[in-house]
């Protein structure tokens, strides 16, 4: 029966390690997500108005715009609210079309910095994986290899079962979570461009 678990735990950690390790594209080995790896927004993707280069980094310095940004920004804020919140505050500017690109501006800078550091984590969290799998597969090693003696030692056999089960949980655990998390760039993506819509419609 012992002997069965171990088999059944050298099958979980293969089955767990399948598939795993290959970069869709090489230019970004860490990058673990099926969607391919955009490291910044550009601009003309997600905004069709007027330029915004005689208000780059001024967003910052009004307070009210610096605040609107971080809520609008934020992904707790559903988006209809966060478009309602654009609306108001655009109707109420004296200048619509200068507050307009002060305040994508901020979006614009605000959402790429998050975006970066979800896709950061994600690659930090993909090196953390990498150093799984090796030691995955070295205590799966020393396990066939503890199987092989005579007579067998059961209680390292035993030890040993139950780490690399919870090595292996923790990977699987790891790896959903990923799975997630890789959604959130294209998700920011969206909301930026669907913000940037509102403005542009409020400014023209």
């Amino acid at each position: 029966m012992k002997y069965r678990i171990a088999i059944s735990v050298l099958l979980l950690a293969g089955a767990a390690m399948s598939g795993y390790g290959h970069a869709a594209d090489p230019r970004y080995p860490d990058w673990p997500c099926t969607q391919a790896k955009v490291p910044e927004i550009s601009v003309a993707a997600v905004w069709a108005g007027p330029p915004l280069d005689d208000v780059s980094g001024k967003w910052k310095d009004d307070a009210k715009v610096s605040a609107l940004v971080a809520k609008l920004a934020a992904r707790r804020t559903p988006l209809e609210e966060a478009q309602k919140a654009i609306t108001e505050y655009l109707n109420g500017a004296a200048d619509k079309a200068a507050s307009g690109k002060l305040l994508f501006a901020g979006l614009f800078e605000s959402l790429n910095v998050q975006r970066s550091q979800v896709m950061n984590g994600l690659e930090r969290v993909t090196r953390k994986q990498r150093e799984a799998a090796d030691k995955i597969r070295s205590d799966t090693l020393a396990l066939q290899a503890l199987q092989g003696e005579t007579p067998p030692n059961q209680a390292k056999i035993d030890e040993l079962s139950n780490q690399v089960i919870w090595q292996t949980r923790i990977f699987e655990d790891r790896r959903n979570v990923i799975k997630f998390v890789c959604e959130v760039p294209t998700a920011i993506d969206q909301r930026l461009f669907a913000l940037g819509r509102t403005i542009q419609q409020e400014i023209e």
